[in-house]
């Protein structure tokens, strides 16, 4: 009985699946933007979308903030369905961390392929792919048939109806940076449009 119980340790904190609750109402953010929080409702990242007008006409621009307001990401939204993702504040192509490409839209259904930056500039094989229904934000993330994330609406015990403006993300151990992740979700809800 001994042996049995040491084979079942407590998993270590890297090791274990993280849980981030996405709002649109968070105090200390403006009311409508993405707030990504922690379980004791801790401001983690947040979403601070850029006016259209002070961009050129085919593009859109949102940055993923941390916790102190610093820039981790800028996200860019073209009119051909391409998203570009950069270190920061910049716009820059040596700066870049990934682009994303829609591989399917449907009127329900959308499916997004990820090209991470490195030294592999030009590759065309995609490294993770989105799937999922933007309206009932419910997504996966994957890298190859590796499940790296997920999207999930928060439901109680007989509840009849189920608020979409708050939503968790589990992020799964052994995978990339949390940014890296939100950044995803932020482009997955805005790419059925």
């Amino acid at each position: 009985m001994e042996s049995e119980a040491s084979e079942y340790a407590y998993p270590v904190v890297g090791e274990i699946a993280i849980d981030l609750f996405v709002s649109k109402k968070h105090p200390g953010v403006t009311r409508g933007h993405l707030a990504f929080l922690d379980q004791s409702s801790n401001l983690v990242f947040r979403i601070n979308p850029h006016s259209p007008k002070s961009l050129p006409s085919n593009n859109y621009k949102k940055v993923l903030l941390d916790a102190s307001g610093e820039p981790l990401l800028s996200i860019y939204r073209y009119r051909n369905g391409l998203w570009k993702c950069y270190k920061g504040d910049s716009n820059e192509e040596k700066d870049l961390v990934f682009r994303v490409q829609r591989s399917l839209k449907t009127l329900t259904r959308v499916e997004l392929e990820v090209f991470l930056t490195g030294e592999k500039l030009e590759d065309s094989t995609c490294d993770l792919k989105v799937r999922g229904f933007p309206f009932q934000r419910s997504c996966s993330i994957y890298r190859d048939n590796s499940l790296l994330a997920q999207t999930s609406l928060m439901y109680k015990l007989n509840q009849l109806f189920v608020s979409r403006k708050k939503f968790r993300l589990t992020i799964f151990p052994g995978s990339y940076d949390h940014a890296l992740f939100a950044a995803l979700v932020v482009i997955f809800l805005n790419g059925r449009k």
